[in-house]
């Protein structure tokens, strides 16, 4: 079902929208085990109900906007589980779908106001499921990652979200790569990455990051996710700066991933004070990424007062 909330681009403008947070991390605590290179896809074709109803949990708790689970869901990543090409296309067009439901739930169940989905498009490196995606610098050359992203792009859009979330994207190689897929496909676009501290992940200077998306006219919002909150805090103002959009922040809750032990560690550092200051900086999409859960969204939309 298409969206009949006004136009993505018509709520950014009038304030701060709220974003869902971890989509893993509800799945998780429902029971799911994600211990695969497809991670959250997997479950478009196994348990979509499970999908729907982790969906679900965030507009319940206060989120105007649903990130699909189509984040680790590629052509080469379902080619290599033996599913077909044209099966790989259908999976991808029901993550939007899910979201539709769950949000159409949400609407039955009394929540009130415009609910949206996103439709996600992760780098390069989560089809590779090696941690790739937080380095960047692939080796491949930007017509190549633009052919990459494109057919999954023109798949995503055809599934009419309200916006593509070009999201976790470590590398400004990469970003070009995408807002020349992005060209064209009659969908609005938000550009998100990852960083650490001033810099992307593969090391370039924020403001210039940002910068390749200022002329972009499908590209409504700019900014960062997963990353820590204290990395926000300014990532937010120099968004804005180098860009004059609207600027997009959804951070981790603080906690740093351990690769080779495959587990977080330290406590969390997301905390819905911040909000405020994010969007008195610029910020008009704000939500969490990684072990943000309902419970920090709730928060989070109070101090918006969504």
């Amino acid at each position: 079902m298409v969206s009949t909330s006004p136009p993505f681009a018509d709520a950014l403008a009038a304030g701060p929208v709220v974003l869902d947070g971890g989509l893993s991390n509800q799945l998780e605590a429902a029971g799911h085990d994600l211990g695969d290179a497809l991670w959250s896809a997997r479950l478009l074709a196994e348990e979509p109900e499970a999908v729907v109803r982790a969906h679900l949990a965030y507009y319940e708790a206060g989120a105007q906007v649903a990130i699909t689970s189509s984040y680790q869901a590629t052509f080469e990543g379902f080619a290599r589980r033996g599913i077909a090409e044209e099966q790989a296309a259908a999976l991808l067009g029901r993550s939007v779908e899910l979201a539709r439901e769950a949000a159409e739930r949400a609407r039955a169940g009394g929540v009130a106001g415009p609910l949206y989905v996103a439709a996600s498009a992760g780098p390069y490196g989560a089809m590779l499921a090696d941690g790739s995606e937080y380095r960047g610098r692939y080796g491949l050359s930007v017509a190549e990652l633009e052919r990459f992203h494109r057919p999954r792009l023109e798949v995503l859009a055809a599934a009419r979200p309200d916006v593509l979330a070009l999201e976790t994207v470590p590398d400004a190689e990469e970003a070009r790569a995408l807002l020349r897929a992005v060209r064209g496909l009659g969908v609005p676009a938000y550009l998100s990455y990852s960083i650490a501290g001033d810099a992307t992940r593969a090391g370039q200077p924020l403001a210039e990051a940002f910068a390749l998306a200022a002329e972009v006219a499908e590209v409504i919002a700019v900014g960062v996710n997963c990353c820590t909150p204290q990395d926000a805090d300014r990532a937010v103002r120099v968004a804005a700066e180098a860009t004059g959009k609207p600027v997009v922040v959804y951070p981790n809750s603080g906690e740093r991933w351990d690769a080779g032990a495959r587990e977080w560690r330290g406590g969390p550092a997301f905390r819905a004070d911040r909000v405020a200051g994010w969007a008195a900086d610029g910020a008009r999409l704000i939500g969490g990424c990684c072990r943000v859960g309902p419970e920090a969204i709730a928060e989070l939309a109070a101090v918006l007062g969504r």
